[in-house]
């Protein structure tokens, strides 16, 4: 993993997450127990600070980062999926973000919500807890209990962190 202290704020990674080698972390970012950071993976907390929460994941090649002195969290169990940009505030608790997604300036995804790949969510948007959200501009479509997207949010957080494991034990660079 490659590590960044700017004008005195450095990462820091609880010793039990997985943070690939190719992954970037940059000033005030903080990866709790369980979490995982893939290869990739882009996160600049020169002028914010990042929060990733236990289990959750943001996976290859997202690139997270925000205006000046705002503070992102990532929920405990959240996604985010591969290739988006989270230019947000906060992801809730199991929130998954699809692959290509864009989040913008002080948006919000509730708890067990999934935004559909390719979205955007525009600035200062909510996308309440538990929904369905999709389109340019992201909007609710419907509830998430009994759809197939149900699955993904409530599946994706535990998966990632088993396959985290895996790769912290069986990657060798060659």
């Amino acid at each position: 993993m490659l590590l960044f202290e700017f004008e005195g704020r450095r990462p820091q990674v609880h010793p039990e997450a997985f943070v690939a080698p190719t992954a970037t972390l940059i000033g005030d970012v903080r990866v709790e127990k369980g979490a995982s950071i893939w290869y990739g993976v882009v996160l600049r907390a020169d002028i914010c600070t990042i929060i990733v929460r236990e289990g959750s994941n943001i996976q290859d090649n997202s690139v997270v980062h925000a205006a000046p002195d705002v503070t992102i969290e990532i929920g405990p169990n959240a996604t985010i999926a591969h290739s988006c940009v989270f230019h947000g505030e906060k992801m809730g608790e199991k929130a998954l973000l699809g692959n290509g997604s864009t989040v913008l300036d002080g948006a919000t995804i509730g708890a067990g919500s999934l935004v559909a790949a390719g979205s955007v969510v525009t600035p200062g948007t909510i996308i309440e807890a538990g929904v369905l959200a999709a389109g340019s501009p992201a909007a609710a479509k419907k509830p998430i209990d009994g759809t197939g997207a149900q699955f993904w949010v409530e599946t994706n957080g535990p998966y990632y962190s088993e396959l985290a494991e895996r790769h912290r034990a069986g990657i060798t660079a060659l």
